[in-house]
Formats: structure tokens, sequence, C-alpha cells
């Protein structure tokens, strides 16, 4: 029963980093974010994953400023409340590198995942939240959404009225409610023409999902806890392991606190969250593993009764894999089991000790203006520094198209490099619905490509974008669609961006704070780079290089003329900073 009724400009369904995003973008306008459970922040938080998947170029470059802002103040709250140093002395990746609480080796940032709760929700005011709340109910009408109605554990539903909606939850939740034409699973080669897509579309076949899970370990202790029900199988079939086989079917061998023989890194500091070393008392890691990946059944199709089992098995699953580690697990010193690993509930803010939901890794996307394919993205058919080149990108992003086992098909993992991509405008428009825009890992992708776009600063250039993309269109009483077919729109769109922070396109060399960002990512985006060129070969853009390596003059005299420039300025002796002096007034004043 509906309870009461909300207005606003813009409702954002769905606290995943994404939302946070969208919701955190200053503005005069009415915007209200939802969640269904107690953190904002997704797979950075309430998921668990608070060991950030990103890119080696994450310091300076690569993300949204305000996604790298936050970066830098989750140190700071270790250099303040634990007087940790700016600068490691020394870690696990190397010497003289920023903070890392948790000096683990998958990321150069691991921390305690209430450190980001904390702060992106006090990025958002808090009469833009509406915690504890979830979609049910939606009311369209010609393609535009009326409104959306959200319950909470209580049986209590708000009926949210907005001009626009952004789907920022984790599983497109949104799509099915209000009839926007999506997909889930795998899709056919005919389709797609991706060279390792199934040979039949196979709509159940997504990613597993986890349910992630915190231990500190305590020395001379025993923390065991009581066997989970379904323990043996578990162990058995998964399998639970610290050796999983590799893509070549050979075990991939780590041990707990050693460096293994094929020289690999330990398993304990993969995704240590707090390093006792660094910053006092015992270590605390973060376990996410393939051992505890459910890939039992597909959240995405299943009913609500199939729901339910699937997520409490898929938690069973994890917490066998602890009792594993704690009786089984084969020790450094010999030994079996490590009974000094303890649950820490309190990490991720459960009382089951598991994260607050499972991370996950697929959702259901978008049928879009546009998608993005597997051939726009690996390193197999893009032999420039950078993927495909999108005029219409607002974002940009970087990872390797990474799918763990799927349900139905485990063995369907695969691990393929990516050149340095964006995130194309048609993605973000769906086929029929108005007034909805993804703002998260339901954009238009494949289920191949997906792998590559569900990471956390991706999610949160998505969420940006799509944010920008819907102010943009109240305030100009534009729709987007009108957006993505008007290339004079998209590039007013693409400079919003750019003069908040988000790149759009990749040029290492020309930071967010650099002088000539805007002007470097508003020209670059018109695709002037000469194919086989030296500036083709590299991701920066060479700010001291003439415009005769690699740039195309004519193109820029065009742009030129479009902007009311003199083109006859242009001249191919020019370096591309003179160049983006030049244009600097006009690409600001778009």
């Amino acid at each position: 029963m509906v309870t009461r009724d909300l207005h606003t400009d813009i409702a954002i369904i769905g606290g995943s980093l994404g939302g946070c995003a969208a919701a955190g973008i200053p503005t005069d306008l009415s915007v209200i974010i939802t969640e269904e459970v107690a953190w904002l922040g997704g797979q950075l938080t309430s998921q668990g994953v608070s060991a950030p998947d990103e890119h080696r170029h994450i310091e300076s470059f690569g993300a949204p400023a305000r996604y790298l802002a936050l970066r830098q103040r989750i140190r700071q709250t270790y250099i303040d409340r634990e007087g940790a140093p700016a600068i490691m002395v020394e870690g696990v990746l190397g010497a003289d590198l920023p903070l890392n609480p948790g000096n683990g080796w998958v990321s150069r940032l691991c921390f305690l995942p209430q450190r980001a709760a904390d702060l992106l929700a006090a990025d958002i005011p808090a009469e833009r939240r509406l915690m504890g709340f979830r979609p049910v109910a939606a009311e369209v009408t010609d393609g535009v959404i009326q409104s959306v109605t959200v319950e909470n554990g209580a049986g209590e539903q708000v009926r949210i009225h907005a001009r626009y909606f952004l789907d920022a939850t984790d599983t497109g939740e949104l799509l099915p409610l209000t009839g926007t034409a999506f997909v889930t699973g795998a899709e056919a080669r005919s389709d797609t023409d991706e060279l390792h897509a199934a040979s039949v579309a196979q709509p159940a076949e997504a990613q597993g999902f986890t349910f992630c899970f915190a231990v500190e370990f305590c020395p001379g202790e025993s923390h065991i806890i009581p066997r989970p029900e379904g323990y043996e199988a578990f162990r058995d079939d998964q399998p639970y392991t610290l050796s999983p086989l590799g893509r070549d079917g050979q075990p991939v061998v780590y041990k707990m606190f050693e460096n293994s023989a094929q020289g690999n890194l330990p398993f304990w500091s993969y995704r240590r969250l707090h390093d006792g070393a660094l910053l006092g008392g015992n270590d605390i890691a973060l376990i996410n593993w393939i051992s505890n990946d459910y890939h039992g059944g597909d959240l995405l199709t299943a009913s609500p009764v199939e729901r339910a089992a699937y997520l409490d098995e898929a938690k069973r699953l994890s917490l066998g894999f602890l009792y594993w580690l704690q009786t089984e697990c084969p020790r450094d010193d010999g030994g079996i089991g490590y009974p000094e690993l303890k649950l820490r509930p309190d990490v991720m803010g459960t009382a089951d000790g598991l994260s607050q939901v499972p991370y996950i890794r697929e959702s259901r996307r978008i049928v879009g203006r546009g998608r993005v394919v597997e051939q726009d993205i690996t390193a197999e058919f893009n032999p420039g520094a950078r993927a495909r080149h999108f005029t219409d990108s607002v974002g940009v992003g970087w990872y390797a198209m990474d799918l763990h086992p799927c349900v139905g098909n485990p063995s369907a993992s695969m691990y393929a490099p990516t050149k340095p991509f964006q995130i194309p405008l048609a993605a973000l428009i769906p086929a029929a619905t108005q007034n909805l825009i993804p703002a998260g890992k339901n954009l238009a992708t494949t289920h191949l490509t997906n792998g590559a776009y569900r990471l956390h600063p991706i999610e949160w250039a998505i969420g940006e974008a799509a944010g920008v993309l819907a102010l943009m269109c109240l305030e100009l009483n534009v729709t987007p669609v009108q957006v993505a077919s008007d290339p004079w729109l998209t590039w007013r769109l693409q400079a919003r961006l750019v003069r908040t922070g988000c790149p759009i396109v990749w040029a290492v060399d020309v930071p967010t704070e650099h002088p000539d960002f805007v002007a470097t990512q508003l020209l670059l985006v018109q695709d002037i780079i000469v194919p086989n060129s030296n500036r083709w070969h590299t991701v920066e853009i060479g700010l001291d290089q003439r415009l005769n390596d690699g740039i195309d003059v004519a193109r820029v005299r065009e742009i030129a003329v479009r902007l009311g420039l003199n083109p006859d300025h242009i001249r191919p002796e020019m370096t591309w900073t003179a160049l983006c002096g030049l244009f600097a007034p006009a690409l600001t004043a778009l």
C-alpha cells in the first residue's frame, strides 16, 4: 500500500557507485536516491569489494575527478586517524607509492568498506537519501515513466514521481518494471559477431556472484565457525582451494602467507584491507575468491522463491570456504587449517559476517541505440594504443574483459586484454523508454564486454555521465535521444562532463587538473588522431609535439570553422599546447 508520494526532478533508483556518482553532482534541481541496504556505494561498500579493480594510470588519469578525489579522501582518513604515511616507504606493490592501507596486491588502494560508505553518505544530503527501499512497481505511459514505487522491509511503499529516472541498481531492476527492452546472459555470435560469443544465446548464463567476507588473523587463537549445511559438496564441487586451475588446465599455486614456488604472491595479502604492520593491530583480509564465487543459479531470471534459495546457498558456500580455510586448508608450515582466522561481521556491517548484499558482476542490460561489442575494445582487434574511438564518448575506462565462471557453464570464464576504451553515449540511450537512463553496469554492453565495463571507476563514470545527461536534458528541455542524435548537443554534453573533470578520451599526460585538459578532451573526441601515426600508438598526446606528427590538421581546421575561429591560424608546426591555447576560449564556452 502506497503511504506517501514524493515528487522530484531526478530519481536515482539504487545506491551503487554509479548512483552515488549521479546523486553527488552539484545542482539546484531536486534529486532523490534510494537504496535497499544500510550503505551507499554498492560494490565498493555494501558488496564488500573495497579493494577496487582499477588500472595502472588510476592515480592520475582514467576516471572522473570526483572518483579520484574519493580515493584520496579515503586515504586521508587513515592519515588523520591512524597516523598512516601518505607515501609507502615499501609495500607489496613497491616503494614510494601512495598509501595503500591494506597493502594488498590486487589494488593500489585496499581499505575497510565503511570508510567509503561514510564518505559517500556525507557527499549526498540526507534529504536526498531514501534508505532501506527497493523498487517494486512502476507506472509507464507511452514509453514515459510516470512513477516508480519503492518498498521497505516493513511494507511501507513510497511512490516517486520524477521527470527522469536513473537505474543505478546492480541488476537493472527498473528495466522489467518499466517495460524497457533488455537482455540477460550470453548473446549468440550471430547477434553480436563476437569471436568468443556463444553459438546459441543463453539468457541465464550470467557471471557468478559472491558473498564476500572479512577475516582477521589472530595468532594463537581459535575462531572456527560451525560447519555450514552442504559443506562437503561445496568443498568437493566448487572446489575449495588456494590453487585453482588456470586457463591452461594447470593449477595456479598460492600459499597463505608466503610466495609460492611459482612466484605468486600470498593469498592472504591479495585483498588485505588492513595491514597491521602499517596501521597497528592484526591484519584483516577480504575473501573474494573463485572458491566462493556462486554460479548455481541466475538472479536475473529467477523467480522470488528461486532467488531466495540461490542467495541462501551462496551464503553457505562462502561460509563453507571460511570453514575450509580454518580446518582443511594446507598450512605454509605443513599443517592443516588456520583456526586463527576470525570472521569480522563488523567490517561488513552485518550479523552473519557476509557482505550486506552479494557482489554482482552482471546486470540486465538495456537494448540501446548503440552497443559495445568485443571487437570494440579487445587488444586482439585494436592495434593502436586505444580501443575503438567513439565520437559520442561520455567517459573512459580500462580493464580486461574478465568473466568469472557463469551459471550453467562454469568453464566459460575468460580474461582477454583490452585497450583503454570509452563509454559511448549511444549505450546509455534505451531503444524506446524515453526518460530512463542506465547509471551502472546495465548499459548496452554484451555479456562479454560487460566483463570489462563492470568495474569500480567505470561504473562511477557511467553514473556521472547519466547524471549530467539528465541535468542537461532538464535544463535545455531536450531529450536524451535528441542529445544523442545531434552532434552539437552531444559535444555540449561532453563539454559539461570534461569541465567537471570527467575524461572522455585517453590522454594520460593531460590529467584533469592540467590547464589544457578541457581543450585536449574536446578536440580529441572529434577523432583527429591519424591512424598508424606516433600519436596513435600511445595514450599520451604529446604536449610539445607538433601537430604534423599524428594530428589531422584539416579536420582541426573544420572544427575551428564550426567554432567561429580562423582556420588559417591552425598551422602544422604548432605544438599541441599552442593549439589548446587557441581553442580554449571557444571550447570553454560550449
